[in-house]
């Protein structure tokens, strides 16, 4: 059964090749998308005894929180005996896949959610980051070359078996508050001294709860505010197909879940889509996959990217 529904897959997507044409651009890459610390950043005052989080018994400062060699485990329950890749990296080149991704594996918006993902899918994107047909130069091209395949699997089929759950709350708007990109991890924070803006053309993520986030704590999640009228817009592309050609759901599964080694998108931080689909119109994602994938959003507008992004990331993962 297997075979027969990645032959379809398959089928279908060299359909859509064969009827696609080239795009007209080079593709888009929406600086919000991509989130660089601003220069300017307001001041904060951080104390450095221990914190606590609700529900936990384990107390960390500042400086083991901020530890990407050692990230907290806040609950050690939920995560039992993680692979030393995972909770420890291998210093100094590859950190702790835990400090980025979380213990839970669902990450913020700045990196990714991998929790459930297939660990074959897992283990060939790291190949493409090690192999450089996937950029991600700040980070992870880096850390794949110094990574053994052996820790690749191990930490591969351990995120694998994290259980995903809702992680972002997706929410229509015309105005959010005021934010910055902060230089600690490159998240998105609302400014102390408060304000409102318009959405614009464009998703902005902001945690329920900054000082929980920031702490790397798996129990606060995000709000994505998005453009009115994003998700229903999202919710015919996705359904209706990409040009009118291939559903989004003959790839990803029913409700966008994942189907085989291909992922969910289900859930997802909504930026981190819009990453992917800009990569994978101008190339920086490449390979196989990345090659039919190009050819399946060439003619995506920014604001097909944002709409589709916000229907995913409304699903249930």
């Amino acid at each position: 059964m297997r075979w027969f529904l990645r032959a379809s897959l398959f089928a279908s997507l060299l359909s859509f090749i064969a009827m696609s044409t080239t795009a007209q651009t080079a593709g888009i890459r929406p600086a919000w998308a991509f989130p660089v610390a601003d220069k300017e950043q307001p001041k904060v005052e951080e104390s450095s005894e221990p914190r606590k989080m609700p529900g936990s018994a384990k107390a960390y400062t500042p400086e083991q929180i901020d530890d990407l060699s050692n990230p907290p485990i806040w609950y050690p329950d939920e995560v039992g005996n993680p692979p030393s890749i995972v909770q420890k990296g291998t210093p100094p080149n590859a950190l702790a896949c835990g400090s980025c991704h979380l213990m839970s594996g669902q990450g913020h918006p700045e990196s990714a959610d991998i929790a459930g993902m297939p660990a074959d899918y897992l283990i060939k994107q790291m190949a493409n980051f090690k192999s450089g047909v996937r950029k991600d130069t700040a980070r992870m091209n880096g850390i794949a070359k110094a990574v053994s395949d052996e820790d690749v699997k191990s930490a591969s089929e351990w995120f694998a078996s994290r259980k995903p759950k809702t992680w972002v709350k997706v929410q229509e708007v015309d105005i959010l508050p005021k934010s910055y990109v902060s230089v600690k991890g490159r998240m998105r924070l609302v400014l102390p001294n408060g304000g409102t803006e318009a959405i614009g053309n464009r998703i902005v993520e902001l945690p329920d709860d900054p000082m929980r986030a920031t702490s790397r704590d798996p129990h606060s999640g995000f709000t994505a505010y998005v453009p009115k009228g994003s998700v229903a817009k999202g919710a015919a592309l996705a359904s209706s197909g990409i040009g009118k050609t291939i559903s989004c759901e003959i790839c990803h599964g029913a409700g966008l879940k994942g189907l085989g080694d291909v992922p969910r998108l289900a859930g997802l931080h909504p930026i981190y889509i819009v990453r992917q689909l800009s990569n994978f119109q101008t190339g920086v994602s490449a390979g196989t996959s990345s090659a039919l994938m190009k050819r399946v959003v060439s003619n995506l507008t920014e604001d097909d990217m944002i709409a589709l992004a916000a229907y995913a990331a409304s699903l249930q993962p």
